[in-house]
């Protein structure tokens, strides 16, 4: 098949999350099935830098560029303008299937137009954005009553992460008979050699006893890190050698975040590293005691699966969208609360036998539920079934 993935930001944009990290996986392994798979995506790549190269082509996938007018407005406020690919829809009528990332984007009204004109089949995956959260909540009914509600309604396929997700598609008035879940996943070989322990206390000249408590991800205002870090003071005092670790890049939040920690008096136990990425995060998720995702919203987290394939217990909210998964297998589920988030690390700490048990376990359920592999199938399932039954193929192409 000849497979069209749409999304606005691309390899190596990693400091735009986890459907960076999707698409470029699921990408990666429909390359190694045999499918020709192309990427339209925007230039941009974090707050300050725009990707030079307008095509190329990264692990067998073809990846087309068109130009932010803003990197800025792109980064600040996820309003991806790139005028540029309207000149590329000439293409569209090339593809056999769409794949279409995210949900309130311009880049997926541009390609859906274009996708009706030629008839061809696109599947949509809107990675948890279709809620009417944050900031910008009038702009997404805008959205919704321009474009959303047909781009849901035409979808041949909606391919939701968990059960939370489907609901949301049919608060939308999507087809129930349309929707597919898929969950995220992470490839298992990535973590068969991990860096030795101890490699990232050296480096930011830890001591060996610490005991860290580590999050991973974007620092911006929904990952509730006040919560987190608010949880952490009142804990250190027992045990008293635990070093709060945040890693990801700045999305807004984090001089906010680091005035609540001087507002604390917590600075000297607060470790600020900026975006980590490949071996490097390895290396803090192999030298921490426990993984803290303290979020008011989230989908289907993948540094989730990362810490626990590293063999380290994870402490969610119950707010978190797999936190059934969670719950007694990869670690532990707590309400949103400040008091039982504290009360959940100082249990993690003190318990080494906990830790020890997580670990010994939950490389087989990734193996078994998670693997890359195994979900590129079932997505490649639902294009060949998409393919078969769509209004293209019984006319002829």
């Amino acid at each position: 098949m000849k497979i069209l993935q749409v999304i606005p930001y691309f390899v190596p944009a990693w400091d735009f999350g986890g459907p960076v990290r999707v698409c470029y996986e699921l990408s990666k392994q429909l390359v190694s099935r045999g499918h020709e798979v192309t990427v339209f995506t925007t230039d941009t790549r974090d707050a300050s830098r725009r990707i030079t190269e307008t095509a190329e082509t990264i692990d067998g996938i073809r990846v087309k560029r068109f130009r932010n007018i803003s990197n800025t407005i792109a980064y600040r406020h996820k309003v991806f303008l790139s005028p540029g690919m309207l000149s590329a829809t000439v293409e569209i009528g090339d593809f056999d299937i769409i794949h279409m990332h995210e949900y309130s984007t311009i880049q997926n009204v541009v390609i859906y137009q274009q996708a009706r004109r030629f008839r061809v089949p696109y599947v949509l995956q809107a990675h948890g954005s279709i809620p009417l959260i944050g900031a910008k909540q009038g702009l997404k009914r805008l959205f919704n009553h321009l474009w959303g509600y047909r781009l849901l309604k035409n979808a041949s396929r909606l391919i939701a992460l968990t059960e939370t997700e489907v609901a949301q598609y049919r608060s939308m008035g999507a087809d129930p008979s349309r929707i597919e879940i898929i969950p995220n996943g992470i490839d298992p070989a990535e973590f068969d050699n991990l860096p030795a322990p101890g490699s990232f206390k050296h480096k930011y000249r830890l001591n060996n006893e610490e005991k860290i408590v580590l999050y991973v991800g974007r620092v911006h205002e929904a990952k509730r890190l006040d919560l987190l870090v608010r949880a952490f003071a009142r804990c250190t005092v027992e045990p008293d050698n635990a070093r709060l670790v945040i890693v990801g890049p700045d999305d807004g939040y984090l001089p906010k975040l680091k005035k609540l920690v001087g507002e604390l008096n917590i600075e000297q136990e607060v470790l600020f590293t900026g975006p980590l990425y490949g071996r490097e995060k390895l290396e803090a998720y192999v030298d921490a005691a426990v993984f803290v995702l303290s979020s008011s919203y989230e989908t289907f987290p993948t540094t989730i699966l990362e810490a626990s394939a590293c063999g380290i217990p994870v402490i969610v909210t119950d707010r978190c969208g797999i936190a059934d998964i969670i719950d007694g297998q990869l670690g532990i589920v707590i309400p949103f609360d400040e008091s039982a988030l504290c009360e959940a690390m100082q249990h993690m700490l003190n318990d080494e036998k906990t830790e020890q048990g997580f670990s010994e376990r939950v490389k087989l359920l990734i193996r078994e539920r998670f693997d890359w592999a195994k979900i590129s199938e079932l997505v490649e399932k639902i294009y060949q079934t998409t393919c078969s039954t769509s209004e293209r193929r019984q006319n002829g192409r």
